[in-house]
């Protein structure tokens, strides 16, 4: 019997997005499966509804939102699968979509997570995700491999990368008990690159499995341009070399942050009259100068 895989997928105000993804999920080929939704304190919705039309999954409610990673994590704490499938609810996967991932992370149990090509919903013939490069010690910021550019085959190759994306990843359980779980300090953006950090301080290896693909249709809860995500990507990225950089790499990315970066942004968000993302913006910088005790550095 092939091992049993828990896929974790997280709601918030956003049921009918949700039941196309299990509507999709329905179709899967791969047999032996469990699916947890993790209903994180929607106040505009009515997650009920998708327990009554998809009676086979299990739905956790729960009381507060806990953001990305600790949603997850209570998905995690529900789950029973040898290999455990993290995917946004904004995604719609092919039948085929499971047997890739699951037979790389049989083949080599050094690989301690994997992805598979990511291709946007609204036009499927481009790739959103295709591998990473590594996070720039200056910029603190990674580029997505293949990013806009045609799914013609030249994004074929499977292998190791750089770091995972959080919109799809499969990670096995023995891998989670070891390392743990997302780091929920992070609450939006970031928190997967994180996680591949620990993984990678742990021995494993970062992969990437084209073989398997999603359909993305992406930031339908946040906005693809909101304060809210400002604030958190902003927030997150200095946080992220904070807990990851070695000092001297920390140093460097602290001094381009604030000679370049903060200014520059600062200057855009002014210049293009977006006071919002400008507090927002800022609110992400003090964030990290009056909580200096709350992160664990490398």
């Amino acid at each position: 019997m092939e091992p049993l895989v828990s896929i974790i997928t997280i709601n918030y105000n956003e049921s009918e997005v949700t039941l196309d993804l299990l509507q999709s999920i329905r179709k899967l080929t791969y047999p032996n499966i469990e699916v947890i939704v993790v209903d994180n304190a929607s106040p505009n919705d009515t997650p009920d509804a998708i327990k009554e039309k998809f009676p086979e999954i299990t739905l956790i409610k729960s009381p507060e939102n806990l953001g990305f990673a600790g949603g997850n994590n209570l998905g995690v704490k529900q789950a029973t699968g040898e290999y455990l499938l993290f995917i946004n609810n904004d995604t719609i996967v092919p039948p085929n979509f499971i047997e890739p991932l699951v037979q790389t992370l049989q083949a080599d149990t050094n690989i301690g997570m994997v992805s598979p090509k990511i291709k946007f919903h609204w036009d499927p013939t481009l790739i959103q995700y295709a591998g990473y490069t590594p996070m720039s010690h200056w910029t603190i910021r990674n580029n997505s491999i293949g990013y806009h550019q045609k799914d013609d085959g030249s994004f074929d190759q499977p292998g190791e990368t750089q770091s995972i994306h959080g919109a799809a990843m499969m990670v096995p359980k023995t891998v989670v008990e070891k390392v743990g779980m997302m780091t929920e300090i992070y609450f939006l953006y970031y928190e997967e690159h994180d996680w591949a950090e620990m993984v990678k301080r742990a021995g494993y290896k970062i992969y990437y499995q084209p073989q398997s693909y999603i359909l993305h249709k992406e930031s339908v809860s946040t906005g693809k341009f909101s304060p809210l995500k400002t604030y958190y990507i902003s927030r997150n990225r200095i946080l992220f070399a904070r807990r990851n950089f070695k000092p001297f790499q920390l140093f460097i990315s602290l001094m381009f942050q604030g000679f370049i970066s903060i200014p520059k942004n600062s200057l855009k968000f002014l210049v293009k009259r977006e006071f919002e993302h400008l507090k927002a913006f800022w609110r992400a910088v003090t964030w990290n100068l009056t909580h200096r005790k709350t992160v664990n550095q490398v």
